[in-house]
């Protein structure tokens, strides 16, 4: 089950993926790390990685290795390979040396979301070099997600595009009323215009239906965003957890390939039942191709639960 939910879940974000590129973790760039060779031949590699710990999933790759790298893409993995078959030579022993990791839940449109936090220096900086969005912005904030986010970081960011025009802009610790309180801010017309216009960077449609940012008429919400979402044939991020309706009912409206986030919460609204067993109907939604999400963020996740 573990291995096809990590399929299911690569294949939904597929265009999210990472492909070639490797980032060696370096907390602190010590003196000799990085030094030049200087060859009478032209060398095969543009940079050699040396001596790293390589921790590769895809191939079972957990191992001291090095990494050759020519034109921005990998040319070699392997041990022993000489450093004078590079222009450059990283040292890495003692790091961890991995493709990029892939986030598919943050929120990086500092400055217009509250809870949004900026992109490069908790991404890229620390070994993410890819992330989804989940719905920080909706059709009138995303342009502004798009030009002073997703254009200039150096962290390959997507979105989910929320199914409210404001997005994730109004709520705060202290102004704690969410973006579907009122129910006009959801567009589904303006929601699928938007992710027409940004094919290239929109992956989905985002919904959060906690009470206090959905009030009670969760479920009429939740049906704008599944028009939105099936008017395009993209998947549908639903926030769950201390909602008006029961989860069971929420999850009756979702499709193969949707996604349910905060999963592993420990409050009310959850996967569990009330003897900590999970719920049927979460268990019939995974095996008709839902996706369980674990969105911890700052207090969404519980080691019980999960």
């Amino acid at each position: 089950m573990k291995n096809r939910d990590a399929a299911s879940r690569r294949g939904f974000f597929w265009r999210a993926s990472l492909a070639g590129r490797l980032l060696c973790g370096l907390t602190a760039a010590g003196e000799g790390m990085l030094s030049a060779q200087t060859n009478s031949r032209v060398p095969r590699y543009d940079l050699l990685v040396r001596g790293g710990r390589v921790v590769d999933p895809s191939q079972n790759l957990f191992d001291d290795r090095d990494v050759a790298i020519t034109g921005g893409r990998i040319a070699d993995v392997g041990a022993g390979i000489p450093e004078s078959e590079a222009r450059q030579v990283l040292n890495a022993k003692g790091k961890i040396v991995t493709p990029g990791l892939i986030d598919v839940h943050v929120h990086v449109y500092d400055g217009v979301a509250p809870l949004g936090i900026p992109a490069d220096p908790n991404c890229v900086a620390k070994g993410v070099t890819t992330v989804v969005d989940a719905g920080s912005a909706g059709a009138h904030t995303f342009p502004g997600l798009r030009k002073y986010v997703i254009q200039t970081a150096d962290t390959r960011v997507y979105a989910l595009l929320n199914i409210s025009v404001v997005g994730q802009s109004t709520y705060s610790p202290d102004n704690p009323f969410g973006e579907l309180l009122d129910l006009r801010y959801a567009n589904p017309r303006l929601t699928i215009k938007t992710i027409e216009q940004n094919r290239d960077t929109i992956l989905g449609v985002k919904i959060r239906l906690t009470r206090n940012l959905a009030g009670d008429h969760d479920l009429r919400a939740l049906g704008l965003a599944r028009e939105a979402a099936d008017a395009v044939k993209l998947p549908l991020m639903v926030h769950i957890g201390g909602t008006y309706s029961p989860l069971k009912e929420i999850l009756a409206m979702l499709k193969p390939g949707d996604v349910i986030t905060h999963s592993f919460r420990g409050s009310d609204g959850g996967i569990l039942d009330d003897k900590d067993r999970v719920l049927p109907q979460v268990r019939a939604a995974v095996d008709r191709g839902v996706h369980l999400d674990v969105g911890h963020g700052a207090g969404s996740f519980s080691f019980d639960t999960a």
